[in-house]
C-alpha cells in the first residue's frame, strides 16, 4: 500500500502536516536546502495518514539521508503562512529532537548530499552543519509572509 501524504490542495490553496529533527552536534545543527537555494529547512517530511511522528521523521531520516534515527521530545508547534507557488500554504508542523541511533553514518562536519520525493518528483538536498551561533542570521523556511 502507498502512502499519502497529509498534504491538502485546492484551487487558491495548499494546507500541509510535516514534523522536522532537530540533529544537534558539537554546538551544530543540521539544515537541508534543495540544490540552487539559498533558504534551509529542518530535516523532515510529510506526515502520511496512519503514520505516527516518530513514524514519520524516521522514515523521512531514512529515505532522504539513509540514517537511523532516535526520536526524542517534542520541542514546539508552528503554525507558519507562505506562498506554494501561486497558492496560498499553511503548514502546521511539529518539531522533535533526533539523535542519531548508530554513529557514524553520516559527515559529521561537512556538508554532504540527499534525496527527496515530493510529490512524485524527486530532487537532490544538501545536508549542512549550521553552527548555531549563525541561526538566526540564516534564511530558514518557510519564510512567514
Amino acid at each position: 500500500m502507498s502512502k499519502q501524504d497529509i498534504l491538502f490542495k485546492t484551487e487558491k490553496h495548499v494546507f500541509s502536516y510535516r514534523v522536522a529533527g532537530l540533529l544537534m552536534r558539537n554546538d551544530k545543527i543540521l539544515l537541508q536546502r534543495p540544490l540552487n537555494d539559498t533558504g534551509y529547512a529542518f530535516p523532515g517530511g510529510h506526515v502520511s495518514f496512519g503514520e505516527t511522528h516518530e513514524e514519520t521523521l524516521i522514515r523521512e531520516f531514512k529515505e532522504e539521508m539513509g540514517v537511523n534515527i532516535k526520536v526524542g521530545s517534542l520541542k514546539w508547534v508552528g503554525e507558519l503562512f507562505f506562498p506554494w507557488g501561486n497558492k496560498d500554504c499553511q503548514l502546521i508542523c511539529l518539531f522533535y529532537l533526533v539523535s542519531l541511533a548508530d554513529e557514524p553514518q553520516i559527515p559529521l562536519s561537512v556538508s554532504f548530499w540527499g534525496t527527496e520525493q515530493l510529490e512524485n518528483q524527486s530532487f537532490k538536498l544538501e545536508f549542512s552543519w549550521m553552527p548555531l551561533s549563525d541561526i538566526l542570521k540564516t534564511e530558514l523556511y518557510p519564510i512567514r509572509i
